[in-house]
C-alpha cells in the first residue's frame, strides 16, 4: 500500500503548520491559484505571479516574519517579501511550485505541481464548500442505462464504472447532508436570543438544502427510476454476454486477472443496488427524522425564549427571592395597583430543564467586612423605574395575545390554513410561529400537511390549524 509521504515533498504541509506566516500562505497559494483561471495551461510568467503576491501584501499591511532559513540582509520590502514567498514554494522541500524557463524567449515561468493544484482545491472546498444538486446523480445513472448505445463499444469504463461513481458520489453527499442537519440542531439548541433564532430559521428556509430535499423527495424522487435501475443491473449480471464483456473490460482498466476481474464487478453493481435499493431509503428516512427534529427544537426553542430571558443567573435568582420575601411582608397583592399585579407572577413555572439544576457551591469565607451606602429612589425615579418595568414586561407574542390572533383571523370559521396568515414580515413570521407553538394551550389543534409555502423569501411547512370543539 502506497503511503501517502512517499509521493509528497517531505516539507509539504510545512507552509500550514502552526507559526507566525501559516495564513499569509495559505493566502498567497489561493492567490496563485487564481491567476490561473483564464489560463490554458498552469504556467505564468514569474512576473505575473510575482505581481499579484504583492498586491495582496499591500492591500492588507500584511506583517511578514522571515523563516529561520532566509538570510535578512537590512530592511525587506514587500517585492522581495512576494519573491522570498515565490523561491519558499519552488523549493524542493515544499513542492507547490516549479520554475522553468521558455524556450522562445527566455522569460522565467512559475508552474503549479499537481500536489499544488489539488492542495489550492481542497483549500477552497474547505473555505466555501460547493452546493451539490442530489437529483443530477440520480439522472446520470439513469440517463446511462437508458442509452446503451453511447458506451456499448468499453461498456465497463463508460457505463458501469461511470454508473458506480454516480452512486458513490449520491451516497458521500447525502451522509454529507444528513451530517450538515445535525449541525443546525445542535446551533438551534445553544441559540440564546428570539432574533437569532429567527434568522437561523430564516436561513435554513430560504436555504438551498430545504429546494434540493424537496426536488429529491418530489419531482426527482428515486423512486420514479428505481424500478428500471434495477431491471438494469440485473441484467449485467444475468445476461452471459453482457457480464463476459464487463469482466474483460474490468481486467483490462484495473489490471485483474478474469476471476478477479469477475468478482469485481459482480460486487460493483450488487453495491450499486444495495445503496439505491435500501441504504438510499435507510439514509432519507434519517435526514427526515432529522428535519422532524430539527423544527420540532425551533418550535420548542422559541416558546423557551418567549417565557424566559437569558441573565446572570444567580444574580436573578437572588433578587427574586429577595423580592418575594419583601412582598409578602408588606402583603402586596393589596398595595400595588391592580393593572401591574400581572407583572409579579414570581412562583409560577411553566417550564423546567437540566439548566434549572442548582449544584452545590463551595462557600467563600467572608474576610472583611464591606458597607454600601444605599440611595433612596425619589418618586420621580420610582414611577420611571415602574414605567421601564412594564415595558420590559409586554410581550407581544403572549399566549394570551395569540389566542386573540388566531381568533381575530379566524373569525366565525373553525379552520386557518397557512396560506390564510399574513407572512408579509420577519414580524409577521414570529407571530406564525407563536401561534403555532401555542396552538395546543390555546385551544386549538395543529396538522402538518405536505409541501412548503414561499413566501416573501420565505419557505414554510404547510400546516393547518383548527379549533377544538368544547367538550
Amino acid at each position: 500500500m502506497t503511503n501517502l509521504f512517499d509521493i509528497i515533498p517531505p516539507g509539504f504541509f510545512n507552509c500550514l503548520s502552526s507559526g507566525s506566516n501559516n495564513r499569509i500562505y495559505a493566502d498567497c497559494l489561493l492567490v496563485i491559484y487564481e491567476q490561473y483561471d483564464r489560463e490554458i495551461t498552469y504556467r505564468i510568467s514569474r512576473s505575473r505571479i510575482r505581481d499579484a503576491l504583492l498586491a495582496y501584501l499591500l492591500e492588507n499591511h500584511v506583517n511578514f516574519i522571515e523563516p529561520d532559513n532566509e538570510q535578512q540582509t537590512g530592511e525587506r520590502n514587500y517585492n522581495d517579501i512576494a519573491n522570498s514567498i515565490i523561491r519558499r514554494f519552488c523549493s524542493k522541500e515544499i513542492g507547490w511550485l516549479e520554475e522553468d524557463n521558455d524556450d522562445n524567449t527566455y522569460e522565467k515561468l512559475i508552474i503549479m505541481t499537481e500536489q499544488g493544484i489539488s492542495l489550492a482545491e481542497f483549500l477552497q472546498k474547505l473555505i466555501k464548500p460547493e452546493h451539490e444538486e442530489f437529483s443530477a446523480y440520480i439522472f446520470n445513472i439513469y440517463n446511462i442505462l437508458q442509452n446503451t448505445e453511447q458506451w456499448s463499444q468499453n461498456p465497463y469504463v463508460d457505463g458501469l464504472k461511470n454508473i458506480y461513481r454516480n452512486a458513490r458520489l449520491l451516497s458521500k453527499s447525502l451522509k454529507r447532508l444528513a451530517t450538515f442537519i445535525k449541525k443546525i440542531i445542535e446551533r438551534m439548541v445553544k441559540e440564546k436570543s428570539l432574533e437569532s433564532l429567527t434568522e437561523n430559521l430564516l436561513d435554513y428556509c430560504d436555504g438551498s438544502f430545504v429546494r434540493e430535499y424537496a426536488r429529491l423527495t418530489k419531482q426527482q424522487n428515486i423512486h420514479i427510476y428505481r424500478s428500471f435501475i434495477k431491471s438494469k443491473l440485473e441484467e449485467f449480471l444475468d445476461d452471459p454476454q453482457w457480464n463476459r464483456r464487463l469482466t474483460l473490460g474490468c481486467a483490462l482498466e484495473e489490471e485483474l486477472e478474469e476471476p478477479k476481474a469477475e468478482e469485481y464487478v459482480a460486487d460493483m453493481i450488487q453495491s450499486t443496488k444495495r445503496f439505491l435499493v435500501e441504504d438510499y431509503d435507510r439514509i432519507m428516512r434519517d435526514i427526515k427524522h432529522k428535519i422532524n427534529i430539527y423544527l420540532q427544537i425551533a418550535v420548542g426553542r422559541a416558546r423557551f425564549l418567549r417565557n424566559r430571558e437569558g441573565d446572570m443567573r444567580g444574580n436573578v435568582e437572588r433578587t427574586l427571592r429577595y423580592l418575594i420575601r419583601e412582598m409578602d411582608a408588606l402583603d402586596w397583592k393589596e398595595t400595588l395597583p391592580k393593572e401591574m399585579s400581572d407583572l409579579f407572577s414570581f412562583e409560577k413555572n411553566e417550564f423546567i430543564d437540566t439548566g434549572s439544576l442548582r449544584y452545590p457551591r463551595k462557600a467563600h469565607a467572608v474576610l472583611q467586612e464591606t458597607v454600601v451606602e444605599l440611595e433612596e429612589m425619589t418618586k420621580e425615579d420610582i414611577e420611571k423605574t415602574k414605567q421601564s418595568q412594564e415595558q420590559e414586561a409586554y410581550n407581544p407574542y403572549a399566549k394570551e395575545k395569540m389566542k386573540e390572533y388566531l381568533k381575530q383571523l379566524m373569525g366565525s370559521g373553525s379552520t386557518l390554513s397557512c396560506e390564510q396568515l399574513p407572512l408579509q414580515s420577519k414580524r409577521d413570521l414570529l407571530c406564525a410561529l407563536s401561534a403555532v407553538a401555542y396552538c395546543g394551550e390555546n385551544g386549538y389543534t395543529l396538522e402538518i400537511l405536505d409541501g412548503y409555502l414561499d413566501v416573501q423569501q420565505m419557505r414554510l411547512r404547510r400546516f393547518r390549524i383548527t379549533k377544538e370543539e368544547p367538550v
